[in-house]
């Protein structure tokens, strides 16, 4: 079925970020290795193969436009040279703004299958994005300095997603509806084009009168300005009462209440459409005319880089691509490497996608837990998935996972064969329990286990093509 690995593999990454304001795209070759060290699989010497220039996000009628996206897909592929089936991993995903359209979980499905299905496709994953973006922009700058804690703020047209690492590790992510584009003006004017409901939330905290057509003053674009910092500081000291009860209950999505001892030793970095203009500003001290790209862009970064708070590492702790993060996460970091001790009976039947993680269950597991766990699986519409956990970390004795395969075998009876139950194991034990739990091969159901994938506290897995017998696992909807 499966041998093990066979030495290092050239494969290509594809990442498609699709924001409120710009889009872009970025392919990338990297070699399938066994770290030395931790015995995991991963993507080794990264190489940029293609980068595309940014676009403005293309939207007809309030909704993002179909036609546009296409042709601009095809335009990245044609350019890069990449045949989508020599794509091994990656993704799409639509943020911000983009991501409350009514077609945009539509429009990532078909990227996907457009490109390939093996990549993840997702919209309006705000933890998924904050993830993403701190392993695009400061995992390079993490793990070079292990005792300091990062604060990545990936400030976008939408949303400002902050997320904290420590020596590579994300601990603590959040989202808010902070961004450049809740006000659209005309380009190099103040004069008002549109306003997202959350903008329109915010004229009303503020008390400002201002219509679609209005010339806005110099005080007022201040005020808006003002409270956004005031916002991002708030979030990077940990002022949790200001979006508790306070003027930012507005804005908040999802929370980001990491420890505040970590918070005073944080440094700073910066991604996302404002973070690029950030790191250009405090290189050249240059940025372009106001509203340069109809929206608050230019007002914001300069703003941020008047704030102590904000900027207090600005000069010392540079990411590698200045603020184009999330799209290398996407490219580079959206799937964790399976190992190879797998047990998958029907390979052809990859990807698999969209599976829900029902249940996380340890080997000691009674059976009414596995019952209950195989009983939510079999409910889906496409398969779910079991995550198995090890207390303490420590390698679990064969009895153990005898023990548990044989009383997960029992559960499966009648389990519908059509469904994919997916078994996630952390160390190499994967067809071992496989096997077990299938009376080694002889139970009609569709079981696979897949080894060494690291945790992560998600909603849903996907799994890609087989490639040198090692599988790209993606998990999303993170909490």
């Amino acid at each position: 079925m499966f041998r093990h690995f066979t030495g290092n593999q050239s494969v290509m990454m594809i990442g498609l970020d699709f924001g409120s304001t710009t889009s872009r795209a970025m392919i990338a070759s990297a070699y399938l290795e066994r770290n030395p060290i931790t015995e995991r699989m991963e993507l080794g010497k990264p190489e940029l193969i293609y980068r595309s220039d940014a676009i403005l996000t293309p939207f007809e009628e309030g909704e993002l436009c179909t036609e546009a996206i296409n042709n601009c897909l095809e335009q990245w592929l044609a350019e890069s040279g990449i045949d989508c089936d020599q794509l091994f991993s990656g993704g799409v995903i639509i943020t911000g703004l983009a991501a409350e359209k009514q077609n945009a979980r539509a429009i990532a499905c078909s990227v996907r299958e457009k490109v390939n299905q093996a990549i993840v496709a997702t919209a309006d994953d705000p933890c998924m994005e904050s993830w993403l973006a701190f392993m695009g922009n400061s995992l390079e700058l993490s793990r070079a300095t292990p005792e300091v804690p990062f604060i990545n703020l990936d400030i976008g047209g939408g949303t400002t997603n902050p997320a904290l690492g420590i020596d590579g590790n994300v601990i603590e992510s959040g989202c808010y509806y902070i961004g450049a584009r809740h006000f659209q003006f005309a380009p190099g004017t103040y004069r008002l084009l549109e306003v997202s409901n959350h903008g329109q939330q915010l004229l009303e905290q503020l008390n400002l009168q201002l219509s679609i057509g209005d010339e806005c003053s110099q005080n007022n674009i201040d005020q808006i300005v003002r409270y956004y910092i005031r916002a991002l500081e708030a979030m990077v000291t940990g002022d949790h009462h200001w979006f508790d009860q306070g003027d930012g209950q507005q804005l908040c999505q999802v929370a980001f209440q990491p420890d505040a001892h970590a918070l005073r030793r944080a440094a700073i970095t910066f991604s996302g459409g404002v973070g690029e203009l950030l790191y250009q500003y405090a290189a050249t001290g240059q940025l372009p005319d106001i509203t340069a790209f109809g929206d608050l862009g230019v007002d914001l970064c300069k703003a941020i880089a008047d704030s102590e708070i904000l900027c207090r590492n600005i000069a010392h702790y540079i990411p590698e691509y200045q603020g184009r993060a999330t799209v290398y996460g996407l490219a580079l970091h959206s799937a964790e490497l399976s190992g190879n001790t797998l047990f998958m009976p029907k390979p052809e039947q990859l990807p698999v996608n969209d599976l829900p993680i029902v249940a996380r269950l340890n080997l000691d597991a009674d059976e009414n837990r596995i019952r209950r766990a195989i009983e939510l699986a079999r409910k889906t519409h496409n398969g779910g998935c079991i995550r198995i956990t090890l207390k303490d970390d420590n390698y679990p004795s064969f009895k153990e996972l005898k023990g548990f395969g044989e009383k997960l075998a029992e559960m499966l009876s009648g389990f519908p064969q059509e469904l994919p139950l997916l078994l996630l194991v952390p160390k190499d034990f994967g067809k071992v329990i496989g096997n077990y739990a299938s009376h080694w091969g002889k139970l009609p159901v569709n079981l696979m286990a897949v080894d060494e994938v690291p945790d992560r506290k998600a909603g849903f897995v996907s799994l890609g093509k087989v490639k040198n017998f090692v599988i790209p696992v993606y998990f999303y909807g993170m909490h």
